[in-house]
């Protein structure tokens, strides 16, 4: 039986803490750039006290104005100088994974993609050295991607089995022009975590997962008997267990299909 760990943002934990506990659910922390700013050691040791349930964890680092495969270095010094501070946080919860965007954009880059990955190794190669030294791996996750061939270059770029693939099925759902089968034939042998939430292609709508038009079904068939974080990315506790009944449903029905 799956036990997925529940998307949070870390300013919101105290407001749901009993129902967290209550229920032992496992968890994705998000840490915003604003918060790493303002939370203190002791902060941080508190509400790892206050976990009392002693939860499974992954963490979301920032991602917002962060460019990890900026051709300007001073953009990618200042990327490298934030996510280098969530492994600072990470000392202190000792996370299975911590999920990091990629920041590509093909328009961005002029369709050359060898630019950001170029960069992107520059990036990313300390912060998983310093990350393997504590065990805690590193998830990429796909965002504006339309097809795979970027997160497939850089996980070979890598070549680290601490270093995988974040695969979010709402981004999929919003922006990809490929099959899915495409995806998972790509990206598949480095997926260590799933964030699982859905949308009718219109917006980025985080439903729970099987109410809108991403195609559950085939997702968990061909993703059978993999070991991975299963990471529900519904914003209320609502969509939360409505997407867990679901999840339990879909995984059911592609195990005996």
């Amino acid at each position: 039986m799956i036990t997925p760990h529940v998307h949070i943002p870390f300013n919101n934990l105290s407001e749901h803490l009993d129902l967290i506990r209550d229920r032992r659910l496992n968890l994705e922390i998000y840490f915003a750039g604003e918060t790493l700013d303002m939370i203190t050691i002791a902060d941080l040791k508190r509400v790892k006290r206050e976990l009392s349930h002693d939860p499974s964890l992954s963490f979301h680092a920032p991602f917002m104005d962060l460019s990890p495969g900026a051709v300007d270095s001073l953009v990618r010094k200042a990327t490298l100088k934030r996510l280098d501070h969530m492994l600072d946080v990470a000392e202190i919860f000792e996370p299975k994974i911590i999920v990091f965007h990629s920041g590509y954009e093909k328009w961005r880059y002029a369709l050359k993609a060898d630019w950001w990955l170029e960069k992107s190794l520059l990036t990313w190669q300390p912060i998983n050295k310093r990350a393997a030294s504590m065990d805690v791996r590193i998830a990429i996750e796909n965002i504006f991607e339309d097809e795979p061939s970027n997160l497939k270059m850089l996980m070979e770029g890598m070549n680290s089995i601490n270093f995988g693939v974040c695969f979010d099925t709402g981004h999929c759902n919003l922006f990809s022009k490929v099959r899915l089968e495409d995806w998972m034939e790509a990206l598949n042998p480095y997926i260590i975590e799933l964030h699982l939430h859905d949308n009718d292609k219109s917006s980025d709508q985080h439903l729970p997962v099987g109410e809108g038009t991403f195609d559950f079904g085939k997702f968990f068939y061909l993703l059978r008997n993999k070991d991975c974080i299963h990471t529900i990315e519904a914003h209320s506790p609502e969509k939360v267990m409505r997407s867990m009944e679901n999840i339990r449903r879909l995984t059911r029905a592609s195990a005996g299909s």
